[in-house]
């Protein structure tokens, strides 16, 4: 209904005022493909007179159940949200997944959550959508359901559910192989970490390219691969290009990785402070230099090489 999105805690903290038209899924990323699904579930609920609403799960369900998985996400909780409330939904329930939620059978999930909780009077979900206990039931059982519990539903079509998959496919396996400019087109925005910037070495002070050292505030976050990119950050509410290390730095020796940002015309003190880099392309892969002054002369040439780049963004 156009108002600003509002975002509850659990379906049990919802309380519908009318009917919703609901999409089920982690959504992470919020792509583009993504964001096709989620404008018609909007453009159906504005048509029906009736809510829009998005039912999502926190964590996402594969580190619930698949335990060792060592899945990292494109969005934390708050970044989707962010992206979430430019869509125009009137509503996203992010739902914890514990192992208790998972056990609900499927008529628990769709009578308990959707239809009471929820107030469902229309789900759009894709023909592969699986659900209930040991995700047994699919679109079938669903429309079955609609038929119990008076709430009609839409089919994504095969083939755009098979666009999204790959898109958020290809998104991680670009940020993998440090393909920023792919990812950032199937995004359609910017990929960024946020973070706290902290305490370094002060190497890069010591050979004249002090820089910010990011803590990423969520574990779960994809950081893209080991390299050097053009990164920029709002500092001081001023546009400030950078360039930033993803690396171990081999040539002092170093075994964590860190992501460390030289910034081009400015020299502020960030310590403390939060910053969301933004990455905009790869420069070159993280290289062992046989001594600081090796190591010096390659910033120098990063240095040219990002100027060089940006002259494409100005």
């Amino acid at each position: 209904m156009g108002s600003e999105l509002k975002v509850h805690q659990g379906a049990q903290s919802f309380s519908p005022e009318s009917g919703t038209v609901i999409t089920i899924g982690t959504f992470d990323g919020v792509h583009l493909g993504h964001r096709a699904i989620l404008s018609r579930v909007v453009e159906s609920a504005q048509a029906m007179g009736l809510s829009s609403v998005l039912l999502t799960f926190f964590p996402h369900p594969r580190m619930v159940v698949q335990q060792q998985t060592d899945l990292k996400l494109l969005n934390t909780l708050k970044e989707k949200q962010e992206h979430l409330a430019r869509i125009g939904l009137d509503h996203v329930v992010v739902q914890p997944f514990t192992t208790a939620f998972s056990r609900l059978t499927a008529v628990e999930y769709v009578r308990d959550i959707l239809v009471h909780q929820l107030g469902a009077k229309k789900i759009i979900i894709g023909y592969d959508h699986r659900f209930g206990r040991n995700r047994t039931a699919h679109i079938e059982d669903l429309i079955e359901f609609g038929k119990l519990y008076d709430f009609s539903v839409e089919e994504i079509s095969a083939q755009e559910l098979d666009t999204v998959a790959i898109s958020s496919t290809k998104i991680r396996k670009a940020l993998g192989s440090g393909d920023i400019r792919m990812a950032n087109n199937y995004l359609d925005y910017t990929y960024r970490l946020n973070g706290q910037v902290a305490k370094g070495k002060s190497i890069g002070r010591s050979i004249g390219y002090p820089t910010a050292n990011l803590m990423v505030d969520q574990s779960y976050k994809l950081i893209p691969k080991e390299g050097v990119y053009l990164t920029f950050a709002h500092v001081a509410g001023q546009k400030c290009y950078g360039l930033t290390n993803i690396g171990t730095n081999p040539t002092v020796g170093g075994d964590l990785q860190t992501i460390e940002t030289f910034f081009l015309d400015i020299e502020a003190d960030l310590y403390d402070h939060s910053l969301q880099l933004f990455f905009l392309e790869r420069i070159r892969d993280q290289k062992h230099f046989s001594s600081l002054d090796d190591l010096r002369a390659a910033i120098d040439n990063d240095v040219l090489e990002a100027r060089r780049m940006l002259m494409s963004y100005d």
